[in-house]
């Protein structure tokens, strides 16, 4: 009986789930986002499972900061800092950025749009723009619902990469460093919103 169901609950949405298959796509959309949700939370004691983080002594975590576009939610993102960090002085201190994607994303996608957006942080040539692309683009991944890619600021030296804990590379450029992060931080970001919310309880 239940296989029986099955097979013609099936051949239904074969021959008319294109009229649903906004719905279907959107309630699929809702499920992976909530699911992400559920996994985003995590306590101070978080930083001892994440080898990432271990290189950077004690830190703690701001609380998530949601970006949502065009009412689609799109990742929490957050800040691990040492005690007595001081966000004016951020390229001088390590740190970490943790984005957590409460959807699909492919990983060149992601890195386009890092350059897109790290042209509203400073300048850069064409010949920076493309190298930078490329070492984002071997870097990145396509992620899903609940991934995540950390970048780890390195002073004097540049961003160090990881994902899911795991290491993928490292742009030793405290150039590329700077504006990278400067999405997030600098007060030239397309999202102060955000900004203020990630450095909320701060030191400036």
């Amino acid at each position: 009986m239940h296989t029986s169901l099955t097979t013609r609950a099936m051949s239904w949405l074969v021959h008319h789930g294109w009229r649903y298959g906004f719905f279907l796509v959107l309630w699929g959309g809702l499920l992976g986002a909530a699911q992400a949700q559920s996994t985003s939370v995590s306590s101070p004691n978080a930083a001892f499972s994440r080898p990432e983080l271990a290189g950077l002594g004690g830190v703690v975590p701001t609380a998530p900061v949601r970006l949502r576009v065009w009412g689609f939610e799109v990742y929490d993102a957050r800040l691990w800092t040492p005690r007595g960090f001081r966000h004016t002085q951020a390229m001088q201190q390590a740190f970490a950025l943790e984005l957590q994607y409460l959807r699909k994303l492919e990983g060149s996608a992601i890195a386009s749009r890092s350059i897109d957006e790290m042209r509203r942080v400073g300048s850069f040539t064409d010949a920076q723009a493309q190298a930078w692309l490329t070492a984002m683009r071997e870097m990145f991944p396509n992620v899903s619902a609940g991934e995540r890619i950390t970048g780890i600021n390195l002073p004097g030296e540049g961003a160090e990469f990881w994902v899911n804990g795991q290491r993928v590379g490292l742009v030793k450029d405290v150039n590329f460093a700077r504006l990278f992060f400067g999405i997030w931080l600098d007060e030239r970001t397309s999202e102060p919103k955000m900004r203020a919310q990630l450095l909320q309880g701060l030191q400036p």
